[in-house]
């Protein structure tokens, strides 16, 4: 009956606990030894505190005591005087025996410029800057500064005539000596010591009232660390005051030792009492102890079940949930390594084996994705691009083909060079791009594929599948079956958005400015009006394209407030040319993507309104045709307010007759395309004077892009054309440029043209 009582683990614990009785003693020695040094720390706090606040009090009077000095030199009218005169042999004669007078280390006047001159101390350029910040910015006047890695007490005195014009500044140095006097004004023999707060105290604040203990190379030290006033707002100032509590707790060490004695001879009589029970007790926990341990780490651990108590209960569940958790995590790992519809290896995958090989990621994307899917259906679509799969798994030697993309799957494959990976990729298209028999229906898919090697970083694109699948947009883009990784044809897209977010603070900074190009009148033989262009000067990158960054602020939302800013700058631009007296006719462009937006057509006519601008608005033909009621109604807005319209650029677009009889416009624009090469192509000039015929049938005027060349100008004008742009007039000219362009009638290739 005893033996099987024994079996129970409860009854060991019993029996265990009876033991735990011979360890009272103990802890009442514990708490005489946390008494003892709690009173101790008590006393050294206490003592810590006090001497701080003594020091306190002592740097406030020597403070005082400084500042009264500096404020007497600095009063002086003869002083005030050298310093605005400039005069520095008195103010270093004056300086010098005020600090005689002083008995201080150092003094030195500090312009408002941030120049200093000092003496009795060697001011180094470092110290300058900190001390000049710190007194320019209104917040401090004494504080410590330090100069060549030693730290002094510095006081200021504003030097006003009347207004200000400098400080002088005393400083002490806060020497060992000082900190000496110091730990004499206490009780109890402290460490005193002035220097830079730590980096965690500068985060968490100092607290200048009450000690601290850390641990240092001597062991526990009691610390009072009292902030003090400081030039550098990075690194501020602080008074450490420590003491080892291994001097307060000396005189107990007999004391200690007696309980120390004590409680060894406890600890042998519970070590005793527990022997007996760890044979049995001990080695099944034990094993569940390094079971838990290899199951944290992956594997599959169990454990034998010895007993039938809740030891042995335990093993048994422990050895249940191990084996849960097994099928549980293939389940999951599966899962995280797969893609649900197809059943595919997943992109996660794809890049675990990509970044274990060299070799190269092939992405074959379906043409005309969203097409096949929309008619297909989604259900299909999955089995579409599993059979895909299968075919260019046996095709590619039973490499796993993984899916990354709705559309999109992606295999590795091992080639000698980037042409033979270009042509196995292409080979692969075309064994995949047969039809497929689905359950539904068979469909045609067609494949393009994008290229990159696993190794590197091209471009600025880390992961290869994602240079893989850049690759497959360049491929499509360029009607290609297969395309390698081109980092130059995918540019900087990184850098290009980082650019856009600066264009707002250029804006305000007149980085960006307007230039204007002249528009040449063919029947007045004079300039009649200006296109506005927008430029960018960065300030590191230089020129920047307006392509790029009108591109990109029409990408990013930007162009709205971009437009803006040209209409005012064009506005305000015309007004001084109309105060010079020109009279001309001021064109800027108006982003297709502000033709669908209202309150962009409010802001601008209430911006014209009341600024008797003669402007007219440029609109490519081919924004007009994407948004065409929006824009046409935002277009006939424009023109009923008397804001002249133009269409720009046209014959590069999607050129519509529909369209263009129904824009309410003045003016078209002739791509420069087709004008510069009208002397040299009968074709060019047959669709140009086409062109102007119908323009003028119309009832729109024509300007001419792109003129160049004396000829194309003269056979221009016999075509009727009614203006003409382009480098012989004149090439974009910033405001004053213009101006000066104006002056002259015409210029040498216009005059020899009529």
């Amino acid at each position: 009956m005893t033996l099987v009582a024994f079996r129970n683990l409860r009854t060991r614990l019993t029996v265990l606990y009876m033991g735990l009785f011979g360890i009272a003693l103990m802890l009442v020695a514990v708490a005489v030894v946390t008494a003892i040094t709690g009173s101790a720390r008590t006393l050294v706090r206490d003592e810590l505190t006090a001497t701080g606040a003594v020091y306190g009090q002592i740097w406030e009077s020597q403070s005082a005591q400084l500042r009264q000095g500096a404020a007497v030199l600095a009063t002086d009218y003869g002083f005030r005087e050298a310093i605005a005169t400039n005069d520095e042999p008195t103010v270093l004669s004056a300086l010098d025996n005020l600090r005689a007078r002083q008995k201080v280390d150092g003094a030195m006047i500090v312009g408002v410029d941030g120049y200093a001159t000092s003496t009795g101390i060697d001011l180094d350029a470092e110290a300058a800057d900190t001390l000049w910040n710190g007194l320019n910015s209104g917040e401090i006047e004494a504080g410590v500064l330090t100069i060549g890695g030693q730290s002094y007490q510095a006081v200021s005195a504003p030097v006003m005539a009347p207004v200000l014009i400098g400080w002088v500044v005393f400083v002490e140095r806060l020497d060992q000596a000082q900190m000496r006097n110091l730990e004499t004004l206490s009780a109890i023999p402290l460490s005193a010591s002035v220097g830079i707060a730590s980096t965690d105290a500068v985060r968490g604040g100092v607290d200048d009232s009450t000690p601290t203990t850390a641990r240092t190379a001597g062991g526990e030290t009691m610390v009072l660390a009292r902030p003090l006033p400081s030039f550098d707002a990075a690194a501020p100032a602080v008074l450490t005051l420590s003491y080892p509590m291994a001097l307060a707790m000396k005189p107990f060490a007999g004391m200690f030792w007696a309980l120390g004695a004590i409680a060894l001879i406890g600890l042998a009589i519970l070590m005793a009492g527990t022997w007996f029970l760890a044979r049995g007790l001990t080695k099944p926990i034990t094993d569940l102890d390094e079971a838990v341990h290899r199951l944290q780490q992956g594997e599959h651990a169990e454990v034998a079940v010895t007993s039938s108590d809740e030891i042995g209960r335990l093993a048994q569940s422990f050895n249940a949930m191990a084996g849960n958790i097994r099928d549980r995590e293939a389940r999951l790992t599966h899962m995280a390594l797969h893609d649900q519809e197809t059943g595919l290896p997943n992109r996660l995958s794809l890049e675990r084996e990509a970044s274990r090989a060299d070799a190269y990621v092939v992405t074959f994307g379906i043409d005309r994705f969203n097409v096949v899917r929309n008619a297909i259906g989604y259900d299909s679509m999955a089995q579409l691009v599993g059979a895909l799969a299968q075919r260019l798994t046996v095709a590619a030697g039973g490499g796993r083909v993984a899916r990354v993309a709705a559309g999109v799957v992606g295999i590795i494959l091992y080639a000698d060079s980037d042409e033979d990976a270009l042509a196995d990729a292409a080979s692969l298209c075309a064994i995949a791009d047969t039809p497929v028999k689905l359950i539904s229906a068979t469909v045609d898919a067609s494949l393009s594929a994008g290229i990159a090697r696993t190794r590197g970083s091209l471009g600025g694109v880390d992961s290869a599948l994602d240079r893989a699948a850049f690759a497959l947009d360049q491929a499509r883009d360029s009607r290609r079956k297969a395309a390698m990784f081109d980092a130059t044809a995918y540019g900087d897209p990184v850098g290009n958005l980082s650019l856009i977010g600066e264009l707002m603070g250029a804006l305000r900074t007149a980085q960006v400015w307007m230039a204007y190009q002249p528009k040449y009148d063919l029947r007045a033989d004079a300039i009649t009006g200006v296109e506005a262009l927008m430029r960018w000067n960065h300030p590191r990158r230089g020129f920047v394209s307006p392509d790029l960054f009108i591109t990109m602020a029409e990408e990013t939302g930007q162009i709205r407030a971009l437009t803006e800013w040209g209409v005012r700058q064009a506005i305000a631009d015309q007004k001084i040319l109309s105060q010079a007296g020109h009279d001309l006719t001021m064109s800027v462009n108006i982003s297709g993507r502000l033709l669908s937006d209202e309150s962009f057509a409010e802001f601008a006519l209430n911006e014209l309104a009341g600024s008797e601008a003669n402007m007219c608005f440029e609109i490519t033909e081919t924004a007009v045709i994407d948004n065409p009621e929006m824009a046409l109604g935002i277009i006939e807005r424009f023109s009923a307010a008397g804001i002249a319209v133009s269409i720009d650029d046209y014959g590069s677009g999607l050129s519509s007759l529909a369209y263009l009889k129904r824009i309410k416009a003045d003016e078209l624009k002739i791509d420069k395309a087709f004008v510069m090469g009208l002397d040299e192509s009968s074709r060019d000039a047959l669709l140009v004077k086409s062109t102007i015929d119908l323009a003028h049938s119309l009832g729109l005027k024509v300007t001419a892009e792109g003129v160049e060349t004396p000829t194309a100008l003269a056979l221009l004008r016999g075509m009727g054309c009614d203006n003409a742009q382009g480098y012989l007039i004149a090439r974009p000219l910033a405001l004053d440029g213009l101006v000066e362009r104006l002056a002259t009638p015409s210029v040498e290739g216009v005059t020899q043209a009529a």
